[in-house]
């Protein structure tokens, strides 16, 4: 059994629940963010181990951040794995020449690309202690430049290209304590991301949860930045 040490956001649902699940099984305890108490699968997983603490936890407020940083030093004094996985996708806003929403674009920048900075930045020093050493970004193919086909979405696309260029930075700097960092695209997942269950995705949570973890845990072969799907495949930023 291993001591290893994890944090996830937003574990309500979907793929976080996914990687909660993968990381448990694999003997790590988990430090669980979530947002809303409306799902029961998270509690249920906690009545089955005292391995998963469940963090009340609103990435764009630095209040709550902060909270649940304190709470993760009150039972340890290392990380070994970040994943940055809460996000929303909330975008409404049409092509140019439409009808452009740019409160909601504002809320998915706060989200989507402040809220794993501020997860990040509290708590970085536990990270630096960890023997893992991995920052996980979870993106999404939308953020890539040179991939992209779109003309609209506007908000949601680019607070990942942002997420990505928070990894690149990242990275730059944490090289020099041994932390590897990872931006992933995790698939079209199956997930209630668009405000109702997708059942059209191709992707379950679960699938995608353990190629993600998969990849993360092989990362000391790779040199990095890194910025990869769920099956390994790198993609250009």
């Amino acid at each position: 059994m291993t001591n290893k040490t994890s944090y996830i956001t937003g574990c309500d649902r979907g793929l976080g629940l996914g990687l909660a699940r993968q990381l448990l099984d694999r003997g790590y305890t988990v430090f669980a963010g979530r947002y809303m108490n409306d799902w029961p699968e998270l509690d249920e997983l906690a009545g089955q181990t005292d391995r998963l603490h469940i963090l009340p936890l609103d990435v764009t407020s630095e209040t709550s951040v902060q909270e649940a940083a304190a709470a993760i030093r009150k039972n340890t004094d290392r990380l070994d794995l970040l994943i940055n996985n809460a996000a929303i996708f909330k975008d409404r806003s049409g092509d140019i020449f439409g009808e452009l929403h740019f409160g909601d674009m504002m809320k998915l920048y706060d989200t989507n690309t402040l809220g794993p900075l501020r997860v990040t930045h509290s708590v970085v020093d536990l990270l630096v202690k960890g023997e893992d050493k991995r920052l996980v970004n979870i993106s999404s193919e939308s953020g890539s430049i040179a991939n992209n086909y779109r003309k609209q979405e506007f908000g949601y696309s680019m607070s990942k290209t942002a997420v990505n260029m928070q990894s690149v930075m990242l990275q730059e700097h944490l090289k020099e304590y041994g932390i590897k960092v990872l931006a992933f695209h995790p698939g079209y997942v199956r997930s209630y991301m668009l405000g109702k269950f997708n059942e059209h995705a191709a992707v379950e949570a679960e699938d995608s949860a353990k190629g993600i973890l998969k990849q993360t845990l092989r990362a000391h072969e790779l040199d990095g930045p890194i910025y990869m799907d769920y099956e390994g495949n790198l993609l250009p930023w």
